[in-house]
């Protein structure tokens, strides 16, 4: 028994007896105990971590590919680290790191899938899905700090609420009549025996989660940093004004965006975070959270899934016309010129992904630059001769799709720590792009140019699936051919000569 359970008053240890009874009745809340404790398991394994916890995401097909998104994004991994496996992901940014990582995104993952008979408990499991979001671009904003540890540590900042709306209703029920216009916490104590903080801080360490982070689940108002503030403190703030933020923002309306920005500049200081920058890390995690809101005002629910169903049928569509597109390239064969097969590529990515400008790129050895020779969409001509670079390497991210020879998707070309991998010529001709795609051309492992394709702010958050790469495989590879076949029969004339 811990010191903290020897201070507590038997209404408290009442009310907890009760939670853990009718949490073994019920089930866990809802089904992440399991996931939690394997990677925990892992995290504290003596022997052989890294496989362990190699073994533990990899049980779960969603959470690995979530996992690996996560670790080749910009936020976690330079390019030249390209990771392919989660094992590759364990050795590179550690055990702890994909811990705390595989941990909050199985959070948030059932946290939004789950379906409570409460709306009360829905509607609190949703606040602390936003919370870990607004802590995640918070904390990728102050360089020195984890995201992934933030995000668990701001999720759980809401566990007690979380807890009693769902497996307590009536308790949670009575507490509003109490509370009323007053305060929340006298209420709990009243009805609990002990505050709505220390029961999420108790559940907590009955699940055995690791010590910082039930150290960051504290309420910390807002001032100056005092001697003595560490990590611990700075993930309590961070929850606090997470949390806070989460209940401002749900409504989306005026008086909540006033909120926000005075909890940014009352939590500045202690988060080491300039005012400005931390209202940019919350709206891009508005932004982002909304897809995985489903009752929140701020998700717009009706129209949201409006929207949703609209893109899938527009994703359906695009697909059948890239399939269609490279039945057609196949069936002209040999009939037509590289050039030509080039053209029926970028008209058919074009078109079957929606994208707001599309262009070829050939690379002119000669002048040693890769120039855009033709384009669909959006002021595509008026930007075409702006559109050239040199063929050296350089360290952004369209030499190393060239010379990875792989199709790259970048979802989102504005975040500040993916800047440096942008070349000058894009920055000044295609900025206006969200995310964009570059699929390479290679001959014998030689780049002879590439298909670039992108979206701007009217398109719908996107992200590509795998039947979408197989396709643009399939596409580049039929040009590729094309351009393999014309190259040999150069060679073969000039060996005739």
């Amino acid at each position: 028994m811990t010191p903290l359970m020897n201070e507590r008053a038997p209404a408290a240890d009442a009310t907890l007896a009760l939670l853990w009874e009718r949490i073994r009745r019920q089930g866990d809340m809802p089904g992440f105990t399991r996931a939690i404790n394997a990677i925990l398991a892992s995290m504290r394994g003596e022997d052989e971590r890294e496989f362990s916890m190699t073994q533990t995401v990899l049980s779960d097909p969603v959470l690995t590919q979530k996992v690996l998104r996560l670790a080749n994004s910009g936020m976690y991994s330079a390019f030249g680290q390209r990771i392919n496996t989660v094992s590759k992901a364990v050795l590179v940014l550690g055990t702890e790191a994909i811990g705390h990582l595989a941990l909050g995104l199985k959070l948030i993952e059932e946290l939004a899938k789950s379906t409570p008979d409460s709306a009360h408990a829905h509607v609190e499991m949703e606040k602390a899905v936003l919370a870990g979001m607004v802590a995640q671009q918070v904390a990728a904003s102050a360089a020195t700090r984890d995201p992934e540890e933030a995000v668990v540590c701001s999720i759980l900042h809401s566990l007690g609420r979380m807890m009693v709306t769902f497996y307590m209703p009536e308790r949670w029920a009575r507490m509003r009549e109490i509370a009323g216009a007053g305060c929340e916490d006298n209420a709990a104590q009243a009805v609990l025996g002990l505050p709505l903080e220390a029961l999420g801080r108790a559940t907590a360490e009955h699940w055995g989660l690791p010590r910082n982070l039930v150290a960051g689940m504290r309420t910390l108002e807002p001032g100056e940093r005092a001697e003595g503030f560490g990590h611990d403190d700075w993930l309590a703030a961070l929850g606090t004004m997470s949390t806070r933020c989460a209940n401002s923002l749900w409504n989306d309306d005026e008086a909540g965006a006033t909120q926000v920005a005075e909890l940014a500049q009352a939590f500045a200081p202690m988060l080491g975070v300039e005012p400005e920058r931390m209202l940019v890390a919350i709206a891009k995690a508005k932004r982002e959270v909304q897809a995985d809101l489903t009752i929140a005002p701020l998700a717009k629910p009706q129209e949201t899934q409006a929207r949703v169903e609209q893109v899938a049928r527009k994703r359906e569509a695009g697909n059948r016309i890239l399939m269609s597109g490279a039945a057609d390239m196949r069936d002209a064969g040999v009939a037509v010129n590289p050039g030509q097969m080039m053209s029926m590529a970028l008209e058919t990515i074009f078109q079957g992904l929606s994208f707001t400008r599309a262009f070829a790129f050939l690379r002119n050895r000669r002048e040693g630059k890769y120039l855009a020779r033709m384009g669909f969409g959006s002021a595509a001509r008026a930007l075409m001769p702006n559109l050239s670079f040199d063929d050296a390497y350089g360290a952004d991210v369209f030499h190393a799709a060239l010379t990875s020879d792989r199709v790259i998707f970048i979802e989102n070309a504005r975040d500040e720590k993916f800047a440096a991998k942008l070349p000058g010529w894009w920055r000044g001709t295609l900025s206006e792009a969200r995310c964009f795609v570059v699929i390479p051309l290679c001959l014998n492992g030689q780049p002879v140019g590439f298909i670039y394709g992108d979206w701007d702010d009217t398109f719908p958050s996107i992200s590509l699936s795998q039947t979408e790469f197989s396709l643009l495989n399939d596409l580049r590879s039929l040009v590729v051919r094309a351009i393999e076949r014309r190259t040999q029969s150069e060679l073969a004339a000039a060996g005739k000569a």
